[in-house]
């Protein structure tokens, strides 16, 4: 009988010592920008904005889903935008708006989760959201999205009137995430997350501020100093203070220029000749800055200024009519 032996190699691969050749691991650059930060806080001036607004907010949207029980601010953070739009289930309503004077806009995000709950308790189902199966919002879906983020940005102006003078647009709904980019992907933004009671079932949404638009007001809504408890008493007393604060005002009738040699002969009696006319606008200085300009007239036998608009701070004149008249001395006063 022929024996037949196993070569070196099938042995070596029974016994399990089989080497191979090891291949060099490839070397890949690391982008430490791709990595997701998240910073909670350090906004405070913004959370207790939001603490406001979240009170108002919710006796607003109680006329319309009465079964609203609770909306409360969970968090503030700062975190890159694709790191977040990212982290947003589909189908989800991203409402871009606009928050004049300040250039950029924001998103006000609803999670399908919260959307659903609603629809399914205003016409008398469970608070519990249904399957969503991949598709898009239906109109009348759409329709409430767009009540719900109506009251939400109405409150949220309203909200700003005692902290900044706001003008809130709302310039579209998106459903591609893609389309609601306010800022690049690599970007960082605060997002503040909210989230609804709707008969015991919590769902959340979303603001996203592009993290340079408050720069202008920063020390409003990086401090919470702004937002201490104001004294009506103090304000009071500051303001009948200010109110009975005294003022100079002074017409000036004409400007002309005279040689120092015309000057040097004028003696008394001599008459100048300002040769203002009866309908031209003359300007009328507070504590020496042009504030108003006014018509020179006479009133009870006095002199007397009627105001007619008020000048801007580029020297130009802004709009307006005829106002109160402001009596002077017999004599009246010029320069």
């Amino acid at each position: 009988m022929s024996e037949e032996f196993l070569s070196q190699e099938e042995i070596d691969a029974l016994l399990g010592d089989t080497k191979e050749e090891s291949e060099k691991p490839e070397v890949y650059p690391f982008d430490f920008s791709q990595v997701e930060h998240i910073k909670k806080g350090g906004v405070p001036g913004l959370e207790l904005l939001f603490e406001r607004w979240v009170k108002i907010y919710r006796e607003a949207v109680r006329r319309l889903i009465p079964q609203v029980a609770m909306i409360t601010k969970e968090s503030v953070y700062i975190t890159r935008f694709n790191g977040f739009i990212s982290k947003i289930p589909m189908p989800a309503s991203y409402s871009i708006v606009s928050i004049k004077p300040f250039k950029e806009n924001f998103l006000f995000i609803l999670d399908s989760r919260l959307v659903f709950v609603v629809i399914s308790v205003m016409f008398g189902g469970p608070a519990k959201p249904f399957k969503i199966e991949g598709r898009e919002f239906t109109k009348l879906e759409m329709r409430i999205i767009e009540d719900m983020v109506k009251v939400a940005l109405e409150t949220f102006q309203q909200v700003w009137k005692d902290v900044y003078p706001v003008e809130v647009e709302l310039k579209g709904i998106e459903l591609n995430p893609t389309l609601a980019r306010i800022v690049s992907g690599n970007e960082k933004v605060i997002v503040v997350e909210c989230s609804m009671d709707v008969d015991g079932y919590e769902a959340p949404f979303f603001f996203c501020f592009p993290h340079g638009l408050f720069m202008p007001i920063k020390e409003l809504i990086f401090s919470e100093s702004f937002f201490a408890e104001k004294d009506p008493v103090w304000e009071e007393f500051l303001k009948k203070k200010v109110l009975k604060t005294e003022l100079s005002l002074t017409l000036e009738l004409a400007r002309k220029k005279y040689r120092l040699r015309e000057v040097l002969n004028w003696k008394e009696g001599d008459r100048l000749s300002l040769e203002v006319p009866k309908d031209a606008l003359l300007n009328l200085l507070v504590e020496g800055k042009p504030k108003f300009k006014a018509k020179l007239g006479k009133l009870n036998n006095r002199f007397g200024a009627l105001i007619c608009c008020e000048v801007d701070s580029d020297g130009g004149e802004e709009a307006g009519g005829a106002g109160e008249g402001v009596g002077g001395g017999p004599e009246g006063s010029g320069e």
